[in-house]
């Protein structure tokens, strides 16, 4: 990888698109440490420390923010509106007709969706800009006017400025495309996420500070283990089940065509982090809800409160990252969505048909169904083998907690870890593409 990005910064056109890309990335850095008109910057802190806990709605942004969140920047959304936007747009896609019809025209077809895809976000930020924006007035109590003249004035600039900030992230993120070394949007989210590793990397140190002589060496395991899961992260996204192609030899006039033998490539990871976003969210409604209607403190305090209580109680708690169950219920919706998102992915039929279409075939298995149901048994697998490593890489940073409470930031560690080594071997290999291009001698070289 290393030697990738040496080759590519040699290259003139290559290098101004890193400086470009850097650009952007400084400009978002900057965005996310301007603090919003009207807001108290030390009150929102030590709300979103009390209050975003626990894998809720609030952490899961304010991992993905980069940290913007909690200190109500102007970059506070940052990209999540339109990442939410994103995969709306991709599941209507396969169930409305009209969405897949343009999806089935091309690159014009792509225009329209993206433009979509850009409405619904714009939506979507308005829409998420006015719940923090309530959030912070009436829970946090952060907002400096809230009555009068002045506390529409300052609910307007508030919203603006939010909804303002998570549309100019989608801007940037646009221009990386067009003018940087690509993967827009990926790259934000990356720039995000890796600003809180420093942060990570203190909550580690101060963990082995609190008792050096029983966490010194629990740290080092604990620092290990994540290289360790960088590694495995590594292969398990460039790992792939190749299914043997066999193309039937044709005759058309003096010429023959076919009889080359190829393969299908089914890559083990192919849903990426999506299942877990999408358990994530499942999971983290819950302790999202408690925000606004907070269980009892105590069992016993529930009990006096009456049956609705209790129940709210276990609810709550169960739902806790500190709960068992919540860690197998989190695996078990991982596994779910893994096979649900592959699933839309992926349609044996299509590809048995294209096969035949195309003389192909698959060697010791006819055309038609038989070929399908192959498929279709060999995508289970493969899928099974990826939700289960998914499911590592999200549960193990959380069993982290239930060894010390003090680790608990890192309990997001696993998923931030898995779509910043996705998205650097994503960017690696544009780059190699990129490179190969302009390598290439084409008809006269």
């Amino acid at each position: 990888m290393f030697q990738t990005l040496k080759s590519a910064w040699g290259m003139p056109e290559i290098r101004k698109k890193f400086l470009y890309t850097l650009l952007m990335i400084i400009v978002f850095r900057l965005g996310s440490a301007i603090t919003v008109p009207f807001l108290d910057l030390a009150t929102v802190q030590t709300w979103i420390e009390g209050y975003a806990t626990d894998g809720n709605f609030l952490e899961y942004l304010n991992v993905l923010t980069g940290g913007a969140l909690s200190k109500a920047t102007v970059f506070s959304l940052s990209i999540t509106p339109y990442i939410n936007s994103s995969i709306i747009i991709q599941l209507l896609t396969y169930a409305l007709p009209p969405l897949e019809r343009l999806q089935e025209e091309g690159e014009e077809g792509r225009k329209v969706l993206n433009k979509i895809t850009a409405y619904l976000a714009l939506a979507l930020s308005l829409f998420m800009s006015i719940a923090y924006f309530l959030t912070l007035r009436n829970s946090a109590k952060a907002v400096s006017y809230t009555t009068g003249a002045e506390g529409w004035f300052a609910a307007i600039v508030i919203v603006a400025c939010f909804t303002a900030g998570a549309m100019f992230v989608v801007w940037m993120g646009n221009r990386i495309n067009d003018k940087g070394i690509g993967n827009g949007i990926s790259m934000i989210l990356f720039a995000g996420i890796v600003a809180r590793f420093p942060q990570d990397i203190m909550t580690l140190i101060n963990f082995a500070r609190a008792d050096l002589a029983k966490n010194f060496f629990m740290a080092i395991l604990i620092a290990v283990g994540f290289v360790a899961m960088i590694g495995f992260v590594v292969f398990m996204n460039e790992a792939e089940r190749r299914i043997p192609i066999q193309y039937a030899k044709r005759v058309v006039g003096r010429k023959q065509f076919g009889g080359q033998n190829t393969h299908i490539p089914i890559k083990v990871c192919m849903s990426g982090v999506m299942p877990i976003i999408f358990a994530m969210a499942f999971m983290s409604l819950p302790a999202t809800i408690s925000m606004f209607v907070e269980p009892k403190a105590t069992l016993e305090a529930a009990q006096d409160a009456g049956t609705g209580a209790v129940i709210y109680y276990h609810f709550i708690n169960f739902f806790k990252t500190t709960n068992w169950g919540y860690a197998v219920l989190y695996l078990i919706l991982i596994i779910a969505f893994n096979y649900f998102y592959v699933s839309m992915q992926y349609n044996p039929v299509e590809i048995a048909n294209n096969l035949r279409q195309n003389n192909g075939g698959i060697p010791g298995y006819r055309p038609g169904k038989p070929t399908s149901d192959y498929i279709q048994r060999v995508l289970s697998k493969i899928t099974l083998v990826g939700a289960i490593f998914l499911g590592i890489i999200a549960i193990i940073p959380i069993a982290l907690q239930w060894y010390d409470q003090t680790l608990a930031s890192l309990s997001m560690g696993g998923t931030s870890l898995l779509i910043v080594v996705s998205v650097a071997l994503e960017t690696v290999r544009t780059l190699e593409s990129q490179m190969m291009m302009r390598h290439h001698k084409g008809f006269l070289g």
